[in-house]
């Protein structure tokens, strides 16, 4: 009753919760906040130092006596605690904490399909300890159908795919629920590693996380391009123990990519065999929406 008598009192805040990054819709003002998934902490007395952006910029590249960590893996809670401190500076830097008679949030929170009851609690308690009011979880593929305007309530077959950084979720959606769902931890970070891999491989070049993730999102494909490109790749070399540079193409790229995309392929191939004929001849018409990572340009 309050909430409708006192519209401006609410609160209410969208988490996408992911393994690479991290989005914070607020009702009414949109997504005000877009982070890596990233806290730098001491080792020693695990006091949290950066979140976020500022994070980021130390991965690799930290003295010994601090870390830099991704609390999540693959779309779920690895580090309980870490986890509840970003979640809390993410909510302070969302509200910027004007105004402090403000209620405390109410969280919807999107999480892989896949997870289990222990991993569903374990984001459920991190935002509540995070100062949540209360917290929802949504499933990621439903939460990506809703929001690129996807009819989701009609009876109607939908499927979107959606990779993220850490699970590519993929689901069949009619009638606003998921009628079948498929999640398989092969996404963005395994797209890096597949690059620094082939790197090592057929260069014997060591580069780090951060400069494959700049190849993929540069000049990484899947199909043959119209006009193939390149781009020069600094890192070390394993042989001689000394920096090196080098030239790399989108073809050669696109074969590192191979492997972690036909496991991708092969996920949606099963979910369309799981898919009822009705919603099969809809999903003809209509085609699949792919959903992937915002990127700025």
């Amino acid at each position: 009753m309050l909430d409708k008598l006192f519209p401006f009192l609410e609160n209410d805040m969208g988490v996408d919760l992911g393994t690479a990054n991290t989005l914070v819709f607020v009702r009414g003002k949109g997504v005000v906040l877009r982070e890596p998934s990233v806290v730098a902490m001491d080792q020693a007395t695990r006091r949290v130092l950066a979140v976020g952006d500022e994070a980021k910029r130390m991965l690799g590249r930290t003295p010994g006596s601090i870390v830099a960590v991704r609390p999540l893996k693959d779309g779920v809670i690895s580090d309980f605690e870490v986890t509840e401190a970003m979640l809390k500076c993410f909510i302070e830097k969302a509200t910027k904490r004007q105004n402090r008679w403000r209620p405390r949030p109410r969280l919807v929170i999107a999480v892989p399909s896949g997870i289990t009851e222990v991993e569903r609690r374990a984001v459920c308690e991190s935002a509540a300890h995070a100062g949540a009011r209360s917290v929802r979880l949504i499933e990621e593929p439903l939460a990506a159908a809703i929001g690129v305007g996807l009819p989701v309530q009609d009876a109607s077959g939908n499927m979107i795919i959606d990779i993220g950084g850490g699970t590519t979720e993929m689901a069949i959606i009619s009638l606003g629920g998921i009628v079948f769902s498929r999640s398989v931890r092969v996404a963005g970070d395994e797209l890096d590693e597949a690059i620094m891999n082939y790197l090592k491989r057929a260069y014997n070049l060591m580069i780090g996380e951060r400069t494959a993730e700049d190849i993929k999102v540069k000049i990484g494909s899947v199909y043959p391009m119209e006009k193939e490109t390149s781009m020069e790749v600094r890192g070390r070399d394993l042989v001689a123990g000394l920096p090196k540079t080098l030239t790399i193409t989108s073809q050669e790229v696109r074969e590192a990519l191979l492997e972690p995309i036909q496991i991708i392929l092969e996920s949606v191939r099963l979910t369309l065999e799981r898919c009822p004929p009705e919603l099969s001849s809809d999903l003809v018409e209509r085609g699949v929406v792919l959903a992937a990572a915002w990127i700025d340009f």
